[in-house]
């Protein structure tokens, strides 16, 4: 089969690789319907050291089961599944916690033995714990939104879940990418009145109105700071949701949180310290959020994207091919894309 390999910054090929096959009676072995790249793969695709060997890549899928194990329970062939971005047995103690992200028994895809999600199919490990069956066929106008239940949207759940957002908190998002337009969305799902999305590209931000941002700011720094407490009183917001992972969003999100506020960060971090000094601890910020455990939150939300109530997929402006996710990688760190959405 053909998959994605990335062998260092900026060098991403599909190349041909072994098939999948079942290697453990838990495992199943999905065709891939619908992947995409993450925010979070421009990261090693801006960074990553030259290797003369390529590392599997992409960690959102869905498909089709095509075999399963002899332990394999609740799946069948045939079946329409979505894979969270980490696999898991769902049983561990963590997992009945809801941090499948923390399994005993998990891992990441990509990893040894253990497919990638942009190729045309996948081993799952512990399949039963790590895919969810979706009651639609293989050519669903929702299978985009469906998608977004693998990472991007649970990310946004969960950062404004761990903020503490409801309908009386106010919200500031920080940066409009998929992730922060997410949080946009999820923030609105669970009823904030008052969410400020901090971003800069008009495309983008258009959709974070569409999806229920009442107000945009434009400005960074300092400049942004004082924008955002000019729309609240003065006082800041109740919650805000770092959704990029660079040191300027975190200072940016202590500036505009309201005293007694939550910041909850779900951009993966690119620095090593937090600059909560003790400014910052005499007004008695909470500092949450962390990697989302997307498994604990798929049953929620997919009940409103079957329903149509929302519409998580918009977050995806360009599809391409397998055979053009290079172009698909290029066009996201050139900011020509929001989210690229792959068909093998």
């Amino acid at each position: 089969m053909k998959a994605t390999l990335i062998y260092g910054a900026g060098d991403v090929r599909v190349e041909h690789v072994p098939d999948p096959k079942l290697l453990e009676p838990t495992d199943a072995v999905v065709r891939v319907l619908r992947s995409c790249i993450c925010g979070s793969d421009l990261w090693p695709y801006g960074s990553k050291a030259t290797q003369d060997h390529g590392d599997r890549i992409g960690h959102e899928f869905l498909g089709v089961v095509e075999d399963i194990g002899t332990e394999v329970t609740g799946l069948k062939p045939g079946d329409v599944v979505v894979a969270p971005f980490v696999w898991a047995d769902n049983t561990c103690d963590f997992c009945r916690e809801g941090l499948q992200t923390s399994c005993r028994h998990g891992g990441q895809w990509g990893s040894t033995d253990v497919d990638g999600g942009q190729g045309e199919a996948v081993r799952v490990p512990q399949a039963s714990g790590t895919l969810v069956k979706l009651p639609v066929g293989e050519d669903s106008a929702l299978l985009p939104s469906l998608l977004s239940l693998s990472d991007v949207f649970p990310t946004g759940h969960h950062c404004a879940v761990t903020a503490g957002v409801t309908p009386r908190t106010t919200v500031t998002v920080i940066g409009d990418g998929a992730v922060g337009l997410s949080a946009v969305l999820a923030a609105k799902r669970l009823g904030a009145e008052q969410i400020i999305l901090m971003g800069r590209h008009t495309d983008r931000t258009d959709l974070g109105r569409a999806f229920g941002a009442t107000d945009v700011v434009a400005e960074r720094g300092e400049e942004g700071v004082e924008k955002v407490r000019e729309l609240t009183g003065g006082d800041g917001t109740h919650t805000v949701l770092e959704c990029v992972g660079l040191k300027p969003a975190i200072e940016t999100a202590f500036g505009v949180v309201r005293d007694g506020g939550t910041v909850s960060r779900v951009g993966a971090p690119q620095y090593p310290d937090v600059p909560a000094d003790f400014g910052v601890f005499f007004r008695n910020i909470t500092l949450t959020g962390g990697v989302a455990p997307a498994r604990a939150y798929i049953e929620e939300l997919l009940p409103d994207v079957l329903d149509g109530r929302i519409e998580p997929g918009k977050v995806f402006d360009r599809t391409v091919g397998l055979d053009d996710v290079p172009g698909g990688y290029r066009a996201m760190a050139d900011r020509d894309a929001l989210k690229v959405l792959i068909r093998p």
